[in-house]
Order: C-alpha cells, then structure tokens, then sequence
C-alpha cells in the first residue's frame, strides 16, 4: 500500500488522481491546438472595405452591359450632375 503525504491513498483516491491528470492535460492540449488554430486562420476582412462606387461608373457600366440606352445614360447623367431635387 502506498502512503501520499501520511494518508493511505487507495481505491478512489487513485482514480480521482488520475482522472484529474488526464483532465488537466487534455485542456492543455485543447489550449494549445484552439491558440493555433487562432494564430493560422485567415482574416475575413484584411483590407480596408472599398469604397463606394460613383453614380457615373455604375450608369458607364449599366451602358456597357445594354441594360439602358444612350438617351437614358445621358438624360440620368445630366440628372445627377444637376443635384438633389427640391420639394417645393
């Protein structure tokens, strides 16, 4: 029989010595494996957002791809460059 500090460890006292041990490292396993999965990810959002297409590309492009014709490019164009419209 083995003696741990003057008191008889046996039966559940090894258990939970031993139960405790197997705990601890595999908390420290999972520590290590979760900070290295953290260290290895790639960022989702590494650059600064972009930023926001004007209103004259997007018309350029909707030209471009036949969505609206010559007449209306230029008559939308000449409305955004004419400012916000005012209620009277």
């Amino acid at each position: 029989m083995m003696f741990w500090y003057d008191h008889d460890v046996s039966g559940w006292g090894w258990f939970a010595m031993s139960a405790s041990m197997i705990l601890f490292w595999a908390l420290i396993i999972t520590a290590v494996v979760l900070l290295i999965r953290a260290l290895n990810t790639p960022h989702e959002q590494t650059h600064a957002p972009a930023a926001p297409t004007p209103p004259e590309d997007i018309l350029r492009e909707r030209l471009a791809r036949g969505e609206i014709d010559e007449e209306e490019y230029r008559r939308r164009l000449t409305a955004l460059h004419a400012g916000p419209l005012t209620k009277p």
